[in-house]
């Protein structure tokens, strides 16, 4: 059996996209599943890049798809009223759900997810509705407490050391599958596809020296 890390915000849609059709796409697969929630700004911050959400054209681009594969995939995706939002709260919500020590489990992030990117188009920060959440999770930690804010950011600082720069990312031997469209790559690496180990994987990511912005 393997063991997968799914690293994930619930700002991401591509995140809530992979989570829905993760049972499907690893059918017949032997596999646990670990959920460490992380915050996506902060991977952004530390590697120097702009959200999609922040760059206009991109924005637009990113909703058409995540609508379209939504569509074909036959998941009720509704883009919350406000994107993109402050996670933080939803974030701390799923660690205070985690016993000490332990991760969310499955039901706390489908809840999550659910809350935000099926939730109707609402706003997923509303004050209302994140204490409906909360009273339907029945944290076992006050998610406003010191533990489970140095949970986050002990998980988002462990993810940016093991190289992890967006989410969804899924962790297995030390590879990481990145984006809702690598779960096929992730599945054939789990039913043994003779690919990865003859040296496939290794050589696609040796680096080739070129022109830099910013050089001459």
């Amino acid at each position: 059996m393997k063991h997968l890390r799914f690293y994930f915000d619930p700002i991401s849609p591509y995140a809530a996209l992979a989570f829905e059709r993760l049972p499907e796409a690893l059918q017949g697969c032997s596999y646990s599943v670990e959920y460490r929630p992380i915050l996506f700004a902060a991977l952004l911050h530390a590697i120097g890049q702009k959200g999609p959400a922040e760059i206009e054209s991109k924005r637009q681009w990113t909703f058409r798809q995540i609508a379209w594969t939504a569509h074909k995939l036959g998941i009720p995706l509704q883009v919350p009223a406000s994107h993109p939002f402050n996670p933080l709260p939803l974030l701390r919500l799923a660690w205070a759900c985690a016993p000490v020590g332990g991760t969310p489990n499955r039901l706390t992030v489908e809840t999550i997810f659910r809350h935000v990117w099926q939730g109707e188009g609402a706003d997923a920060n509303a004050e209302p509705r994140l204490q409906a959440l909360q009273e339907v999770l029945e944290p076992q930690r006050d998610p406003a407490s010191e533990a489970v804010k140095e949970d986050l950011r002990t998980a988002t600082e462990a993810a940016l050391n093991a190289g992890v720069f967006g989410v969804p990312t899924i962790e297995v031997d030390g590879r990481m599958f990145w984006g809702q469209d690598s779960l096929d790559m992730l599945a054939a690496y789990l039913r043994g596809d003779p690919w990865f180990e003859q040296g496939e994987w290794e050589a696609a990511a040796r680096p080739r020296p070129g022109v830099r912005r910013g050089t001459h």
